[in-house]
């Protein structure tokens, strides 16, 4: 992920230009010239932060410490970005209730923790003969967490694993 780059200084291309101070008050609409020897008596620069704005806004800082806070304010974007990460179980076509219960506990627990639930029914050896009851599994736990998910990825078969995903329903 590059830095978006700014026009500094002599660099911007627009005859007149919307000035703003550091703080963000407004100076007004200028010349380039005029924002450029305002600039130079403040010792900071012009940074084009609105190109497309008609006229371009402009701001008095100094360039340095605006990539600073710029970059500051990414570091703390990415640190408060909720991790989704995909959690899965496994189940098998003809699983006793317990332990069916005991898996569907677990990805409860996941998908109120805000993660994504993979949800994969393995078949071994006969099993394949009766792929229906693949459905019949995958269904039971999908009516289970309905309360709180819905079907992201509906199910396919992956060679002998029925699988689909399920996602946290969102909070009203």
């Amino acid at each position: 992920m590059s830095a978006p780059s700014y026009r500094i200084n002599h660099q911007i291309h627009a005859k007149e230009v919307r000035l703003l101070r550091d703080d963000g008050t407004q100076i007004g609409v200028v010349t380039k010239e005029d924002a450029l020897s305002q600039g130079r008596a403040a010792g900071l620069d012009l940074v084009e932060i609105a190109p497309h704005a008609v006229p371009p806004v402009v701001k008095l800082v100094d360039y340095k410490k605006f990539l600073y806070q710029l970059a500051k304010k990414a570091r703390s974007e990415r640190a408060t970005a909720k991790k989704v990460d995909l959690k899965e179980i496994r189940l098998t076509p003809f699983m006793a209730q317990n332990d069916l219960g005991t898996r569907l506990r677990q990805g409860r627990e996941f998908l109120i923790e805000g993660h994504k639930l993979k949800i994969n029914v393995k078949f071994v050896g006969r099993q394949l003969t009766h792929r229906e009851f693949g459905d019949v599994m995958w269904q039971k736990a999908v009516a289970e967490l309905t309360d709180i998910s819905a079907v992201d990825q509906a199910p396919k078969w992956f060679g002998k694993v029925y699988s689909g995903t399920l996602t946290p329903a969102q909070k009203k």
